[in-house]
């Protein structure tokens, strides 16, 4: 059973910093690309990052590129996404993807994407 299981989460405030993790089970995480979604109350879901399999690959949207970093752990088949200088805009439910495609500005999930049942962020001003 694939399954993907975000934490890190948390109540912080604004400048404060987040380490989110992702950890995948149930599929051969090397072959697949990872990205970082979130999503805000009446707002769509918004790609942030993603990291490509093999040749680990870093791609962020532009407005959180100076602010969050991605990379992957392999061997612990975990994801992190570590974002500085939180901003009460950055409040979301922050959700994971397995099967996405990567680009510069460009985090998009498959259709049958695998997905976490995301971790909450709430910045505080």
């Amino acid at each position: 059973e694939v399954q993907l299981v975000e934490s890190g989460g948390g109540l912080v405030q604004a400048g404060g910093s987040l380490r989110l993790s992702c950890a995948a089970s149930g599929f051969t995480f090397d072959d697949y690309d990872i990205g970082w979604f979130r999503q805000a109350p009446g707002k769509e879901r918004e790609g942030l990052s993603c990291i490509s399999s093999h040749k680990g690959g870093l791609y962020y949207r532009d407005s959180v590129k100076d602010r969050f970093t991605i990379s992957r752990d392999n061997a612990k088949n975990a994801v992190i996404l570590q974002i500085h200088s939180l901003k009460p805009e950055d409040t979301a439910v922050y959700y994971c993807a397995a099967d996405v495609s990567c680009g510069p500005n460009l985090v998009v999930a498959a259709p049958f994407a695998s997905w976490g049942r995301g971790t909450q962020v709430t910045v505080s001003s």
